[in-house]
């Protein structure tokens, strides 16, 4: 099992390797965050560098900047910084600037 930061609510699924996924999605506290990503080890695939230094500072840990690919398997589990709004094309915010939206944090699941 894998532990995985995203900022979007995709849950990204390899369908070269299997037909479908079932995917169970929970809205959590910063608190819960804060617990989950500091009590196991978790592969960051935030790939924008503001909401990666406000989920560090959400967070209380490193929460690197990183632009990478990932897949998540059966197991495996990610906590999803999703904005409650879209930003214009091309937007490109600070943590200063992110804190001012609202926001939700998502637990997912991959069940099967």
């Amino acid at each position: 099992m894998t532990l995985y930061v995203l900022n979007t609510l995709i849950t990204p699924i390899d369908f070269d390797k299997k037909e479908s996924a079932v995917v169970r999605f929970r809205k959590i506290t910063p608190e819960e965050a804060k617990n989950i990503v500091k009590s196991e080890p978790f592969k960051s695939a935030v790939g924008h560098e503001g909401t990666a230094k406000l989920l560090s500072e959400i967070f209380e840990t490193n929460v690197p900047f990183n632009r990478e690919t990932i897949f998540m398997d059966k197991g495996d589990k990610a906590v999803h910084f999703f904005l409650k709004e879209r930003l214009p094309e091309g937007a490109v915010l600070s943590k200063d600037a992110l804190k001012n939206l609202r926001y939700w944090i998502i637990l997912s699941e991959v069940i099967e």
